[in-house]
């Protein structure tokens, strides 16, 4: 499958960085995961396309096969309609095979697709630097509360980097004042 190697980096990537891990670097890392994801998603739709014809083009020969058979059996070329007949049993267990392997690939594409989504919000978080892995669970909280701790998540971010830049606003105006600037 497709995207054997490619949840492997992905949970190789979850394990490398941890809640202290660096969310920048975790979201560049999860950037290349969603392309690898997005050029093994279009790789999936054309084998899904080419199996469709595939499919269509042996529905075709069956056809073929079968009016061939028929010809010969109205002229009594026996030899002709045996080996008609042995191409259409071929060309039958090539379409029972096909019919059964599009129904597989379609589900594999969408659940390829699916795990692209995923990958894409935790990216977004992770750009709006939410550490990656699940928020810490809090007693009395259940299912759809996991979005409210991921906002509180967000929100501590968000504090965080304002303290931050008030922090440096501080330094900066302290060393202006040191150098003789007013600023």
């Amino acid at each position: 499958m497709v995207l054997d190697g490619l949840k492997a980096r992905l949970e190789r990537l979850l394990a490398e960085h941890g809640e202290r891990g660096d969310p920048r670097a975790y979201a560049a890392q999860l950037h290349e995961a969603m392309v690898d994801t997005k050029v093994g998603i279009g790789t999936m739709r054309e084998a899904l396309q080419a199996t469709e014809r595939e499919l269509g083009a042996e529905r075709k020969n069956l056809e073929d096969a079968e009016r061939r058979g028929k010809l010969a059996a109205s002229i009594a070329d026996r030899e002709t309609a045996e080996i008609a007949e042995r191409f259409g049993t071929k060309h039958r267990e090539r379409i029972a095979l096909l019919e059964r392997k599009l129904p597989v690939q379609r589900d594999e594409l969408a659940m390829a697709e699916r795990q692209l989504e995923e990958m894409g919000q935790a990216y977004r978080s992770a750009r709006m630097g939410v550490a990656p892995g699940p928020a810490a669970p809090v007693a009395g909280l259940e299912g759809d509360d996991t979005e409210l701790l991921r906002d509180l998540d967000s929100l501590k971010t968000k504090t965080n980097r304002d303290a931050t830049q008030a922090a440096i606003q501080a330094q900066l105006a302290h060393l202006k004042s040191k150098l003789g600037k007013r600023p």
